[in-house]
């Protein structure tokens, strides 16, 4: 399928409000999971949306930057892997690993300007020593301006003008090239969350996971919400278990002693 124009140039705006949301990491709509559904919303498909949100998602879901360090730009992957989806009938598991470029493109973009705006760092020291409150706010604006209107070209090149390019590229790879790519989106998944359980995960949350892992895997559901649900109610358990401990400590009294009426606390 192809996109139009005006499709074309609402992605760019698009992807110049979730990227400054990710330049400021403020209310997290640059996340794949809304950027892929954002986008299959401007498409006309948000069924496709959906499905290539959750999977890269899933990728991205151990990937996020700290300080100067910059994952692969999420906002990138999030938006190409739906429109190389839409344009070229590849399913999502197959468009992640045709969209990683263009994510790596995009966060070596971001890195350059790291780098490049350390050159606005001494003009910034002398609206500071001058308490140029107005100054310091128009260079900053300067700056998200750049990176905001970098996100609009990039995702306009890369969704619109390069969509011929794109589609005849993905027809000319060979079945196995394919396949590949096929393979590979469907680990990536796999991979992300792997890396966010490494980082999460603690020794007494593993009771949690194999429950969750047993009712996915052998307990026939339409969709996930139950295990969610039951997730949400073991979370509960530990949240009430951690401030009652915490009232322990701070009281010197277990739950229950003190202050009760004489019915058992109910």
């Amino acid at each position: 399928m192809t996109i139009t124009l005006g499709q074309g140039i609402a992605l760019a705006v698009m992807a110049v409000i979730v990227g400054v949301d990710f330049w400021f990491e403020a209310l997290f709509i640059f996340r794949p999971i809304i950027v892929c559904t954002l986008t299959g919303i401007i498409l006309g498909d948000v069924r496709l949306g959906l499905l290539a949100g959750g999977l890269t998602e899933l990728a991205f879901a151990g990937l996020t930057p700290a300080g100067g360090t910059q994952p692969p730009n999420p906002v990138l992957a999030g938006i190409m892997t739906t429109v190389i989806a839409y344009t070229t009938g590849k399913d999502p598991a197959t468009a992640i690993g045709l969209a990683l470029p263009f994510s790596f493109l995009m966060q070596y973009i971001i890195l350059f300007y790291y780098s490049a705006f350390s050159l606005f760092m001494k003009r910034a020291d002398k609206y500071a020593e001058e308490a140029d409150g107005k100054g310091i706010l128009q260079l900053n604006m300067l700056m998200t301006g750049i990176v905001a209107v970098t996100y609009g070209v990039v995702v306009f090149l890369s969704a619109y003008v390069a969509q011929d390019a794109m589609q005849a590229l993905v027809t000319a790879m060979p079945e196995w090239l394919t396949h590949g790519f096929e393979i590979a989106g469907g680990i990536l998944p796999a991979v992300g969350f792997g890396m966010l359980l490494k980082v999460m995960l603690k020794g007494e949350f593993v009771p949690y996971l194999i429950i969750g892992f047993v009712m996915a895997s052998f307990i026939p559901f339409s969709n996930l919400l139950p295990v969610a649900v039951v997730g949400l109610a073991m979370a509960l358990i530990v949240l009430n278990d951690e401030r009652n401990r915490r009232k322990t400590i701070t009281t010197g009294t277990s739950p229950g002693e003190g202050g009760g009426d004489g019915n058992d606390g109910i």
